[in-house]
């Protein structure tokens, strides 16, 4: 069975880093891309970054210069690291898996990524 599983979040203070996981089971990472989404409390889920099966990379304006995407197909596994964390980047961070139409470049946020985690908790508090 397809499985996303994401972890590494938790409490950090303002300014701090954190590296969020998002390991496969079930199938190959290889070509599929890799979306990260985020939803705060009360908010809609957002489109934070995301990385083609060949490894071009977007972000959101929001995050640009301080998170990074990365994968490692020997490993299963999509990366997202943040730093210079932000009380406004808090909330439960998801990955997401398509496979098919982002090959050259990805769309943050897009409605496309089909295979989604379950989410893990980011809480960026003093």
């Amino acid at each position: 069975q397809l499985q996303l599983v994401e972890s590494g979040g938790g409490l950090v203070q303002p300014g701090g880093s954190l590296r969020l996981s998002c390991a496969a089971s079930g199938f190959t990472l290889d070509y599929y891309a890799i979306g990260w989404f985020r939803q705060a409390p009360g908010k809609e889920r957002e489109g934070v970054s995301c990385i083609t099966s060949g490894g071009s990379t977007n972000y959101a304006d929001s995050v640009k210069g301080r998170f990074t995407i990365s994968r490692d197909n020997a490993k299963n596994t999509v990366y997202l690291r943040m730093n210079s964390l932000k009380p406004e980047d808090t909330g439960v961070y998801y990955c997401a898996a398509h496979l098919g139409r982002f090959t050259n470049y990805c769309i943050v946020g897009s409605k496309s990524f089909d295979y989604w985690g379950k989410g893990t908790l980011v809480t960026v508090s003093s």
